[in-house]
């Protein structure tokens, strides 16, 4: 397969130009901007807040100079909290060409839009010119996983057959990460035994008891009404089922949002944020994991769901394994695998993980997922607070 050859050496398997809203006063002026650009190439993205967060500034920063990401044009009202002028250094910085407008400044919507329209346009002939298009192998692939709607066919099906694939990537030297330490309460045991240090399993084991006392004290959890009338039956069903997109290759390090693995092999992200619970009600959320991962380096996101989920997100593809025959039937337009043949009995968790595995290099290639045809681009960014991982949590680095 080919990729994008950026400065800092890495890759990207897609050549994305961002539009970033700074505030949600912006998003108008930026969603704009993206729609009449006409171009698929041209991803909306944004922070919707108005005082500044060091956690949404570091997922910004990492989207901004993400492998995938080609250039990135800023726009911001012009009285947020949002650093924009640092923001704009550290993109220029990674070789990549990084613009601001300002709307106060600039005149308004319509003069803004104008200049937006401009700027893209500009900044697509300087993409074009400086594209360096090279050879990509798998060991330069990092690829996250997610599940959503759960239903008591995901870990039956589509997680475990993930699970394979995830195996086989390791074995390529792929970087894999997995994540939902919400949503693997009672997992615990199993992840230690898996940890390449005892150092490193004392980690992964804090980080679910932190989980376990953060959705305690906002008394919500992560087992909501549809995974019941999926047919789930309690927390520790759905985290086992969730715990089989891992598969059953060593845990190499435990990161955080925006934390980028320093080489390959399996990694759990900590998506649970440090101290007491200071910024609203902390639901999980599909689309804002799947901006995490990214914000983590992935190129793809291999996403599971048994009751249908039909999301996509900017920036990197989703490849979505459905795991509940009946729903794959009802949506087969979302749907890029079905897993759901294993629970029929017309295929095998090893065929379909292989399925799953040819899927993603095919898309890595330059093959549009089902998310991507139907113009999927989801994007969520809130406020967080996460301390710094320590040194046990990538033994080896």
């Amino acid at each position: 397969m080919k990729g994008f050859l950026r400065h800092d050496g890495r890759k990207g398997i897609r050549n994305v130009l961002i539009v970033a809203y700074l505030v949600e006063c912006a998003h108008h002026v930026a969603r704009a901007i993206v729609t009449h650009s006409d171009d698929v190439a041209v991803q909306l993205i944004g922070f919707p807040g108005c005082f500044p967060n060091d956690y949404a500034f570091r997922i910004m920063q990492a989207l901004g100079t993400h492998p995938n990401t080609a250039g990135v044009l800023l726009v911001s009202l012009g009285c947020e909290g949002f650093n924009r002028k640092e923001l704009t250094r550290a993109i220029r910085a990674s070789g990549r060409p990084a613009e601001t407008l300002v709307i106060q400044e600039a005149g308004g919507t319509r003069k803004t839009i104008d200049a937006g329209l401009a700027a893209v346009a500009a900044m697509k002939a300087h993409i074009a010119a400086a594209e360096q298009v090279v050879d990509m192998t798998l060991d330069e692939l990092v690829v996250g996983t997610i599940c959503g709607g759960s239903d008591g066919t995901s870990g039956i099906s589509a997680n475990p057959a993930v699970g394979k694939c995830f195996d086989q990537l390791v074995r390529d030297g792929a970087t894999c990460i997995f994540e939902e330490t919400g949503e693997l309460i009672g997992c615990e045991q199993v992840m230690m035994d898996r940890a390449v240090t005892p150092e490193l399993a004392r980690e992964i084991e804090q980080s679910v008891v932190k989980a376990v006392r953060y959705y305690r004290a906002m008394g919500y959890g992560s087992f909501a009404p549809g995974n019941a009338e999926g047919g789930l039956t309690t927390q520790e069903e759905k985290s086992m089922g969730a715990y089989a997109k891992s598969g059953s290759s060593l845990i190499h390090g435990l990161i955080k949002p925006g934390d980028i693995p320093p080489k390959g092999g399996l990694y759990l992200m900590d998506v649970v944020p440090d101290g007491e619970p200071r910024f609203g009600f902390p639901n999980i959320a599909d689309n804002a994991e799947i901006v995490e991962l990214i914000a983590s380096g992935c190129h793809a996101i291999l996403f599971t769901t048994g009751r249908g989920s039909v999301v996509g997100s900017a920036i990197s593809p989703v490849i979505k394994i459905c795991a509940n025959p009946e729903t794959y039937k009802n949506l087969a337009d979302d749907m890029d695998v079905n897993a759901g043949r294993i629970i029929e009995g017309e295929a095998d968790l090893d065929s379909v993980g292989d399925e799953i595995y040819r899927r993603l290099q095919a898309v890595a290639a330059g093959s549009r997922s089902k998310s991507e045809m139907l113009g999927h681009q989801e994007f969520i960014l809130t406020y967080k607070s996460f301390e710094p991982i320590g040194p046990a949590c990538l033994p080896g680095r």
